[in-house]
């Protein structure tokens, strides 16, 4: 019987859920933790007493017994142990953002298309919502029609983790990278089509005479290739549950998403009720994606958020943070 895969994990805080994600799968099992604080180290031993946790996340990149690294630490860190790992041979699972900067994602890029049979994913989890994946195969089978439109925002509904913490704390905490790389993955995924140039405007209204040194409100406007245009944006200080705003105009039907349902229009006649649309939202737990990334290991194939999907995000991430500096519409330059 082949043994199962090793995978380490270093990050608790959301980290932890990867846990159960490994475990999950009969052919992964999770050997060792890693996290800095030390009060969360208490706290999960007291859950995990059979895995050994360490303070450094050396101890998990360094082992060679692990083939798997999950990485959810704080987002500046992302960058070097995600080198690290992928130096060392080893396939990687990372929150989102991947890295913080363009050349860094330039650098990462290059390095898997050094080493191809290594596998890297990313958790952008919304792919797995029941109710988007209900309205990607109703997309995909022509009944939205021509998709024109999408107005996707990132309604964080947490403005507290922007005040205080480490988001707060880290010079030019990215909304964009670390909030809209969800819709922005959700629209890419959701019509195959290519974002080309962003205009994109923001504000710190929300975060006034606080120490958090970013906006706090991005509104970017997207052309894509095929002549769709996308509004996409993130919004820190709406005060509101946390939430993924969507709706879809195509020549044939329109989908408006609520907290309760969506509904889908099919006429413009005013007398005709929506359909309403009754699968699960958010529906998904942060681990959903690690039983197909284990496989994609097993099997060696791409994952289900393969790197081609998480680079052209992070390209339309860079570009609008780029173009809410300079005022100016900016490119979006694949990797």
């Amino acid at each position: 019987m082949t043994p199962p895969i090793a995978a380490g994990v270093i990050g608790l805080g959301v980290g932890e859920r990867h846990i159960a994600g490994y475990e999950r799968h009969p052919g992964c099992r999770v050997t060792r933790l890693a996290d800095f604080c030390p009060d969360k180290r208490a706290d999960v031993a007291s859950r995990h007493p059979e895995r050994p946790i360490s303070a450094d996340a050396d101890a998990v990149l360094d082992d060679p017994e692990i083939a798997i690294v999950s990485i959810a630490s704080y987002d500046q860190h992302h960058f070097e142990q995600v080198v690290r790992a992928l130096d060392a041979g080893k396939h990687v699972f990372v929150e989102k953002p991947v890295v913080l900067r363009e050349d860094h994602a330039r650098i990462v890029r290059d390095k898997l298309r050094e080493k191809p049979h290594l596998k890297l994913s990313s958790n952008l989890i919304l792919r797995r919502c029941p109710r988007f994946r209900w309205l990607k195969a109703e997309i995909e089978d022509g009944r939205f029609g021509e998709i024109f439109h999408i107005d996707a925002d990132y309604q964080y509904g947490r403005l507290h983790k922007l005040l205080g913490g480490w988001r707060g704390d880290l010079p030019g905490y990215s909304l964009v990278l670390g909030g809209a790389v969800h819709m922005i993955d959700l629209v890419l995924w959701l019509t195959g089509d290519r974002a080309v140039e962003v205009q994109a405007y923001g504000n710190r209204i929300a975060t006034r005479g606080s120490g958090f040194a970013n906006h706090d409100l991005v509104q970017a406007i997207v052309r894509f290739e095929s002549g769709m245009v996308a509004n996409i944006g993130c919004n820190g200080g709406c005060v509101k549950p946390h939430f993924h705003k969507l709706e879809v105009y195509g020549t044939a039907a329109s989908f408006v998403n609520r907290l309760e349902s969506a509904f889908v229009y099919r006429s413009r006649d005013p007398g005709m009720e929506p359909e309403a649309i009754t699968e699960a939202y958010p529906g998904v737990d942060k681990g959903d994606l690690l039983h197909d990334f284990v496989d994609a290991v097993i099997e060696d194939r791409e994952p289900e958020v393969g790197v081609d999907g998480i680079f052209s995000a992070l390209a339309v991430c860079f570009a609008i943070e780029r173009a809410v500096h300079s005022g100016r519409a900016e490119p979006v330059r694949s990797f």
